[in-house]
């Protein structure tokens, strides 16, 4: 077995991770400004109600697949530093890290917070309109009614493609990253995050689908949170430790 990191195959694993943050952070362009005006008119007539200019009626974008950057920001940010690591002395890489990983995830938990709390809102929202028949019915098919399903599927899998080659390419650069239990658990909480989105866009009907991908959402933020109280907690012996030398220096 060759001891040295192949460094071509890091380089594929870091840009197809990349990919995957720009389209999760893109995904919104790509999934949103559905007309739903259509449909909302053929709801309102067989409940006898009629909406006025309902063409200009448009759907909003999914939360589940641009929730999914909180975990794979988190993927990228490791191979990252892994990069640094190779080009920095590994005294000034273990400083660099430490304060790194400290603040970056004091920033993803409060991120995360957020967002998760937005999602929780959101979905009260729906589901109350939805129960509120008829008007807050045809409130919710006409904001939330007509999820891209497609477009969401075609999407999950380009970002379970390109994760698999993440992963892929990380094993042909070096075996040895199988080791590192952190990362492998990682990737494999982005792999199964990815699977649980496209889950709960095909499990319910279309009309259902901004719920399920609402709940979708709120789950990748609660294990994104856990994630960076993990991150938080590991980086701690290394500010110590890197504030020790410092002051000892």
């Amino acid at each position: 077995m060759v001891d040295r990191l192949r460094t071509p195959f890091f380089v594929i694993a870091v840009l197809a991770m990349a990919l995957v943050v720009l389209v999760e952070l893109g995904s919104a362009l790509v999934l949103g400004g559905g007309s739903a005006g259509a449909g909302l008119s053929d709801q309102a007539a067989e409940l006898g109600v009629v909406v006025p200019n309902p063409a200009g009626v448009e759907e909003p974008p999914g939360r589940g697949i641009p929730y999914l950057v909180l975990i794979d920001v988190i993927a990228l940010y490791t191979v990252v530093l892994m990069g640094i690591s190779m080009l920095v002395p590994e005294r000034a890489h273990g400083r660099i890290q430490g304060v790194l990983t400290l603040v970056g995830s004091i920033v993803l938990i409060i991120v995360a917070i957020i967002l998760l709390i937005i999602a929780i809102v959101q979905l009260v929202l729906m589901v109350s309109l939805l129960l509120a028949t008829p008007f807050g019915t045809i409130a919710y098919l006409a904001l939330f009614g007509f999820f891209p399903r497609g477009d969401a599927a075609i999407l999950l899998s380009l970002l379970m493609f390109l994760k698999l080659v993440f992963a892929g390419a990380l094993v042909l650069a070096h075996q040895r990253f199988l080791q590192n239990k952190g990362l492998v658990l990682l990737v494999l909480t982005s792999l199964v995050a990815t699977m649980i989105v496209a889950f709960l866009h095909s499990v319910v009907p279309v009309i259902l689908v901004s719920i399920t991908d609402d709940i979708g959402a709120i789950v990748v933020a609660m294990i994104a949170i856990i994630w960076g109280v993990v991150l938080l907690i590991g980086s701690i012996p290394a500010v110590i430790k890197s504030i020790r030398v410092t002051v000892s220096g």
